[in-house]
């Protein structure tokens, strides 16, 4: 059965070697024509067929391949005589795996097994299958199958780790623990155990079970020897005795550990929460996110009596001070953090002392604050203080700070943290503007004077003082805020601009450019800087929020296509290929990785990003195609005319979504996707948005599955208006022999009362509030707040009544009025929006976006309810009976049909006039705009002094002191060039709305001449 010295599949080896070698070169023609030449020597070899399967699928014909793995799986099952071999097996399973039919690469195997029911390479083969399909009962049973043929520990331990992801990832009850116990007691009696990763197992196993004194036991035990590293065994033990109870004996163990690591900064909060008997540490792990950690520690202090709590942490600063004594290492923050941590723990208890705490800050600045990470470490601390005491904390910063013409790296980096002090603290927010603007002449000042610091360092290394713009350009970006003046935003830009000039590598001010150059309507220049972050594997997951929430409303169609692709590929391929990292940790015994796979895998594919990038792909598909009501056809029936979409929207409320955006990293003005403070007033100078930006966090998670579900019933309401619109004339449908399906109208009718809730009203009430805002009986500020959606829901609705009739009392006039009421909408809205909006170069945050939603959302939809009901009212060479009410109604739909394509080319022609204006404009005249509003007059406030200063540093920096790459860049750096590619990237986004009107004019005009 196995396969013989020197054979492959059955075939010499001699023979299918210079095939594989033609695959790995990626020869395939070469490799086809060998294969080809193999099946003739061997017809009946399931390797050989397999092989070419594998060549047809890598040349990128997936239906042959198919038909061959087929037929190869036919000889298996039929031919007896057959060799089967995991050679053999593995290859079909690699095609069928790419094919995206892994089960019947496992039906193979499984087979396979059956045939050969104790060949262990077989059911190690079929165990991959059942780790590929996440198939944990079916993993758990043929590795026992396994353990009982080899009886190898290894296989026992799959076992059980199989059952832990059915409890952990799966619908195990927690009894199955207790025989993923037995399994190991049993083997221990006879075998013991002989790997560390097997008593890890073990030990988690009895800790899932709350069995803390029998995993002590264990650990102290003959076993214990398996975990090599004293360290790593003492804090097992620490942790084990600590969730059994035993604080006292716990405490004494993490001692041990700090006295030989002695910065354990974890290691110290356990001995704390053990000294002081908080099980807080302890908790759940599944209450933990690994992505959003916290950045202070939770506690519970309430249990302790006063003098319980006096004499524990009494003792604890007795164990920390003889640590601060032997602690030689200067490099040590841990037992300098400790001291803080003690006195946190105070305030928390009721019995804190500000003047202690900020004695312990000032200790720990004067010792490590010119460290990068001096301000992170601090903040945790900074929040128990209120906030006359964070000023008295930032006052005794400033009175060390040291501003003399140049400064030595430390001397820089503490006047660094102090900076970031303030804006932990939210002081930039309470500071009148003058002192503002002269904080943020004097950091760029500052980094300009030190950039001799850092002419030695390599282009990707940090430079010296890198924060000082990031600060900088940030409190320009408030002084924007706070006066609306152009010339701050342009400061911050040309600050950011400048520092990316001198090295290219700093994703902050990257960041910090893309949000101001979506903000002022530069998207492709903001998207041009995205992709120079280089975002590649997970980073696309908690990276693109930065830019794909601003493309999603851009016309930007192309560049989002791409966006949207890289991202769902990449998704796609890790879920396909993440069993083979499980599978991985399987063979290399790291079991622990295995369940972390999983569970990873898991929150995955509950992301709320991805869900709504699956989404927001197709609904990009249907804006693009939305011109040509047979394409959009083809389209929708792609997307099984968007019943799989309606499906994932019932199932949204059901699922616990996961939110993987690195939100931390986003600036201070657009804390989420959904939040920009630059498009509203400034909120006053008491106002912190740091201070809510937690607030702001959690509430744009709570609108998110909401958003997806209401999203994701587009597709499947544009397939049925296009449907009840073409059958709303009867006349029509009845000469053409067809009949409408009623259920299309009403499944359309409960789509619209859902979509209704969506938008806070019942469905009457909904269409109420349509009629009033049109009528102008209600302010059009009423829709405002959810635009769009009201437009879709307008658009909807008069497709479903054109077929219904229900809407109004005369049944004859019902159509037309709910044509009238979505054109006067669309009308009233986009010229709203559009005569608002100044010039854009001179207007950041304009109606911009919202005018290409509602051009390439309600528009465009509407537009295709147009074009099926022109398509339906064309002659379809049958005779029909003139006169009567039919030709009536046929005559007032025709009329509202005119009236619909009249006002909608109008509305466009008017948004070409305005978009060719902007696009016209001499490109000298608006560089002209953005550089004379640095130009510094003779008030004292105002734009243009940090500019001023970028300048006059590259004419006055010395060669000899910066350096030859430096010096090079400075001499690159040029602000009129800044403005060009600001116009440019304008034009660019303008050009291609421009385009898309175009577009929609063209097909509405063609549509005219159909009637």
């Amino acid at each position: 059965m196995a396969s013989k010295f020197g054979m492959a599949g059955g075939i010499p080896e001699r023979r299918v070697r210079p095939i594989w070698d033609a695959v790995d070169s990626r020869q395939f023609k070469n490799a086809l024509k060998l294969s080809a030449s193999l099946l003739a020597k061997y017809p009946n070899s399931p390797y050989a067929l397999a092989l070419k399967a594998l060549i047809l699928e890598r040349m990128g014909k997936p239906d042959e391949a198919l038909s061959v793995c087929l037929n190869a799986k036919e000889l298996l099952h039929t031919n007896d005589s057959i060799l089967i071999d995991d050679l053999t097996l593995s290859t079909l399973q690699i095609v069928f795996q790419r094919l995206d039919h892994l089960d019947m690469a496992t039906s193979c195997y499984e087979y396979a097994c059956g045939k050969f029911p104790n060949n262990l390479e077989l059911m190690m083969g079929l165990f991959n299958c059942y780790v590929r399909e996440y198939s944990f009962v079916k993993q758990q049973q043929i590795a026992i199958k396994m353990y009982k043929v080899g009886g190898e520990e290894r296989f026992l331990l799959w076992a059980v780790c199989s059952i832990q992801l059915q409890v952990l990832c799966g619908n195990g009850g927690e009894k199955l623990l207790l025989l993923a116990e037995g399994l190991l007691k049993k083997h221990i009696t006879s075998h013991s155990l002989h790997e560390p990763e097997a008593l890890i197992v073990y030990i988690s196993l009895l800790e899932q079970q709350s069995k803390f004194g029998d995993a002590l036991e264990i650990l102290s035990g003959k076993l214990g020897s398996l975990v090599m590293i004293e360290v790593d065994r003492l804090r097992i033990q620490g942790k084990l005795l600590a969730r059994a109870g035993d604080y006292a004996a716990a405490a004494d163990i993490f001692r041990k550990v700090l006295e030989l690591c002695p910065d354990d900064w974890e290691c110290f909060l356990h001995y704390l929460g053990c000294m002081l008997e908080d099980d807080s540490s302890w908790g759940d792990s599944a209450s933990c996110d690994p992505v959003h950690p916290s950045k202070s520690v939770d506690c519970k202090l309430s249990h302790l009596t006063d003098e319980v709590f006096a004499s524990r942490i009494s003792n604890v600063s007795a164990f920390v001070e003889k640590w601060l004594a032997s602690s030689s290492n200067d490099t040590v923050r841990c037992p300098y953090l400790a001291n803080l941590e003690i006195e946190r723990r105070k305030f928390l208890f009721g019995e804190g002392d500000d003047d202690k705490l900020i004695e312990a800050l000032m200790l720990y600045f004067f010792r490590f604050g010119h460290l990068t990470c001096f301000a992170s470490d601090v903040e945790g601390f900074l929040h128990v203080l209120v906030h006359d005491k964070r000023t008295l904390f930032v006052e005794k910063l400033m009175d060390t700070f040291e501003s003399p013409v140049t400064m030595a790296t430390k001397a820089l980096g503490k006047s660094l943290s102090i900076f970031k002090i303030q804006e932990i603290v939210g002081n930039f927010f309470t500071l009148p503007a003058s002192d503002l603007e002269g904080l943020a002449v004097q950091m760029t000042e500052m980094y300009c004077k030190n950039l001799p610091l850092s002419k030695d360092l390599d282009l990707q290394e940090s430079m010296h003082g890198e924060d000082l713009l990031s600060m900088a350009s940030s409190i320009l970006v408030q002084l924007f805020w706070r006066t609306k003046h152009l010339g701050y935003l342009v400061e911050s830009v040309m600050v950011l601009e400048f520092g990316l000039t001198i090295r290219r590598y700093v994703w902050q001010y990257k960041i910090l450019l893309l949000h101001l150059y979506s903000h002022w309507g530069a998207l492709s220049l903001a998207y041009q800087w995205y992709k120079t972050l280089d975002v590649k594997n997970i980073l696309l997951e908690t990276v693109s929020h930065q830019i794909v929430p601003q493309m999603l409303i851009s016309p930007l169609w192309v560049d989002l296509g791409e966006l949207l692709r890289d991202y769902l590929k990449f998704m796609d391929d890790h879920f396909r290929e993440s069993a083979d990292l499980t599978f991985l940790a399987y063979r290399h015994r790291n079991y622990s990785k295995v369940i972390e796979f999983v569970q990873f895998k898991e929150r995955l594919q509950r992301s709320s990003q991805y869900l709504m990038a699956k989404i927001e792909a197709p609904i990009l598909q249907i804006k693009q195609n939305a011109d040509n009501i047979e394409e959009e056809e083809s389209v929708l029936e792609s997307l099984k005319c968007g019943v799989h979409f309606l499906e994932l929207s019932s199932e949204i409320g059901s699922k616990s979504l996961t939110f993987n955006e690195d939100l931390q990293s986003r600036p201070w003005w657009t804390p989420t996707y959904d939040k920009n403070y630059l498009l509203g007033p400034f909120e006053g100078v008491s106002y912190c948005p740091r201070e809510s930006k937690q607030n702001q966090i959690k509430q744009a998670e709570a609108n998110v599955p909401k958003a997806i579900e209401r999203r994701s019933l587009l597709p499947r309401m544009i397939y049925l208006s296009i449907q009840c619109a073409s059958s709303s004339l009867k006349e029509n449908v009845e000469t053409n022999g067809s009949v409408f399906d009623p259920n299309i109208s009403l499944e359309l009718k409960i789509l619209l009362e859902r979509y209704a809730k969506f938008l806070g009203f019942p469905f009457q009430n909904a269409v109420e509030m349509l009629f009033a805002t049109s009528s102008g009986r209600k302010s059009s500020e009423a829709l405002s707040s959810d635009l769009i959606d009201w437009m879709n829901f307008a658009v909807f609705l008069n497709a479903w009544n054109l077929n219904s009739n229900e809407i109004g009392a005369d049944k004859n006039a019902c159509r037309t009025g709910t044509w009238h009421l979505v054109n006067s909408l669309l009308e009233k809205y986009i010229l709203e929006n559009l005569r608002s909006m100044g010039p854009i170069i001179s207007s950041p945050g304009c109606n911009l976006p919202l005018l290409v939603q509602l051009v390439a959302e309600p528009l465009a939809w509407h537009a295709l309810v147009i074009q099926s009901c022109v398509r339906s009212s064309l002659p379809s060479g049958k005779k029909k009976k003139k006169g009567g009410p039919a030709e009536q109604t046929l005559s007032q739909l025709s009329q509202g049909i005119r009236d619909s394509i009249q006002s909608l080319c109008a509305v466009i022609e008017e948004v070409e006039n305005w978009l060719r204006e902007q696009i016209n404009s001499p490109e000298d005249a608006n560089m002209e705009i953005i550089l004379s509003s640095l130009r510094v007059k003779d008030q004292k406030e105002g734009p243009g002094k940090v500019f001023q200063i970028l300048e006059t540093s590259i004419s006055s920096m010395n060669n000899v002191e910066i350096g030859d790459r430096i010096s090079q860049a400075l001499k690159s750096w040029s602000s009129a060039d800044v403005a060009r590619k600001i116009v440019t990237g304008q034009r660019t986004v303008l050009s291609e709305f421009l385009r898309i009107c175009e577009s929609k004019v063209k097909s509405l005009q063609g549509l005219k001449l159909q009637i």
